[in-house]
């Protein structure tokens, strides 16, 4: 029997988990090593898998499957394919940097103080997310998959609500007001998403038989499950309204703009850069394999919806004076390129929209990682309290510009690849959405060139007079993402030799082709 990997990509942060969980309180540094050091035993494990992947071998690697549930037909079965990898190495990469990130986030306003939870907990939860979202990524049976898909709020409910950001200008019992509101707004949006998701989970056992994804999809191709039409759109709309709702996309984002701004910057990245990406994740994984039809059906509905995310989300970022809030509703008009670069159905849309999952994670952790740092200093997420940051703070600074400018897909950088590659798919068979998809670009540019501005050129504030600039610490924590957005930026092909398989994959569920060019090239 061979070691069961990706079983112990997934146990080692939940183990981690426990184990920092039963740290005495009185050892919070010790909790703290110990998280992470299970959060980089985890990113080794990862690239193990990462390495092990073969891109052009079958579509899921590395598979395991056990009885679990036989009287119903659930099945422990997980499995990688070309997407999922990639996204689990992206998962393990970030959790050691949220960890570092938020080293001081959860100890005590002053000795003696409750008004926090114990330290131990806090990096108990971030572990515990990170095994389930990993979990998220592996399985290939449908109700398995579910568990963890809803299991994962409850530690992120507890991360928003117990965990808040202290800079707040109206004093610790509203800002705990506010955190509640946020943590329950997060957890019963995505509930009545989970519990519809249910629902088309049952109907699905019920019209297949099975939750396992390899027995319906050999069923499908010898010809053995027929879903009558309504039936298909049905189950296609339950589980794709859970998945729109964690992306999360217009109408249903509004519990992100909360959730982020409450949030310490670590927890918002985790928020945005891990969690929402199972819902993009699933929307591939499952509504396009699982309802092909019924995904054709409902793609200019999906295509419009995507691309009102990216103009409502890019508007509502120019306008906003909270710099949480800005990069919330920023992060919600990216998720509208990837929704858009997936239900593009081109090989070019869904490669960029997964390639975009992994380069809007790492670039939203850094901009948002060094929004923390400079929260942290002034006390203040308001943009109008701050000005002439890079005088005395150039470093913090120029890192706080990389981010602005991969947010904004400058070429070069990471986001770029992505972003040029969903609006080339897009075009090529719905010219235009991708028209008008293009204005989020230069949406784009002026919140993040404008948000720079204000921050951090003109006169020196005096509240900002005496910032420090970015310890050590903080510098281990952007300096490897930032090499990274260049790399990417750069060279991407490591990531599209693993991902173009799985795409062609995909194409092939929902039986589209990439449309023809309308003038041959010479040969």
């Amino acid at each position: 029997m061979s070691f069961p990997l990706l079983t112990a990509t997934a146990v080692l942060p939940a183990v981690g988990a426990i184990a920092t969980a039963a740290v005495p309180a009185a050892k919070r540094t010790a909790a703290k090593w110990l998280a992470l050091s299970f959060s980089l035993a985890t990113l080794v494990l990862a690239i193990v898998v990462l390495v092990r992947f073969d891109p052009d071998g079958a579509r899921y690697q590395l598979t395991e499957s056990h009885a679990w549930i036989a009287d119903f037909g659930v099945r422990y079965e997980l499995g990688v394919d070309g997407i999922g990898v990639v996204l689990i190495a992206l998962t393990a990469l970030l959790i050691p940097f949220i960890v570092l990130a938020g080293w001081h986030d959860a100890d005590p306003l002053e000795t003696g103080s409750r008004r926090w939870r114990p330290t131990q907990g806090f990096f108990a939860l971030i572990l515990a997310v990170e095994a389930m979202v990993i979990l998220s990524f592996e399985a290939t049976d449908v109700f398995l998959f579910y568990i963890f898909f809803e299991a994962m709020l409850i530690p992120m409910y507890f991360l928003i609500g117990g965990f808040g950001d202290r800079a707040h200008a109206h004093g610790e019992a509203t800002a705990a007001t506010q955190r509640s509101y946020a943590a329950v707004k997060f957890l019963l949006y995505n509930l009545a998403g989970g519990l519809i998701m249910l629902a088309a989970v049952i109907g699905l056992y019920v019209v297949a038989g099975t939750f396992s994804l390899s027995e319906i999809a050999e069923a499908r191709a010898g010809g053995s499950l027929e879903m009558a039409t309504n039936t298909e759109r049905w189950l296609f709309l339950g589980f794709f309204f859970a998945f729109a709702v964690k992306a999360p996309l217009w109408p249903l984002h509004t519990w992100l703009p909360n959730a982020m701004q409450e949030s310490t910057a670590p927890v918002a990245v985790l928020i945005t850069a891990v969690v929402d990406k199972v819902g993009t994740f699933a929307m591939l994984r499952f509504c396009l394999q699982l309802f092909p039809e019924a995904s054709k059906w409902a793609t200019p509905a999906v295509l419009v919806l995507a691309v009102i995310s990216i103009i409502y989300g890019a508007l509502l970022a120019v306008g906003q004076r909270d710099i949480k809030r800005l990069i919330a509703y920023a992060s919600i008009s990216h998720f509208g390129f990837i929704i858009m670069g997936i239900f593009a159905m081109t090989s070019q849309g869904q490669s960029g929209a997964t390639l975009y999952m992994v380069n809007h994670g790492i670039s939203t952790a850094v901009l948002m990682l060094i929004a923390g740092f400079l929260i942290s200093r002034r006390g203040s997420r308001l943009i109008a309290d701050y000005g002439g940051v890079q005088k005395v703070a150039p470093v913090l600074a120029g890192t706080f510009l990389i981010g602005g400018l991969a947010t904004l897909s400058l070429p070069g950088l990471a986001p770029f690849v992505s972003e040029f590659l969903v609006l080339v798919g897009t075009f090529t068979r719905y010219p235009v959405i991708g028209i008008i998809a293009t204005f989020g670009i230069v949406l784009a540019a002026l919140y993040t060139l404008v948000l720079y501005q204000r921050t951090m050129t003109g006169p020196v504030k005096p509240e900002v007079s005496a910032m420090p600039d970015l310890r050590v610490r903080e510098i281990a924590v952007v300096a490897p993402l930032v090499v990274l957005l260049v790399f990417l930026g750069v060279y991407p092909k490591p990531l599209t030799d693993v991902v173009n398989p799985a795409v062609k994959h995909t194409m092939s569920d929902v039986q589209q082709k990439d449309p023809r060019p309308e003038v041959e090239a010479a040969k």
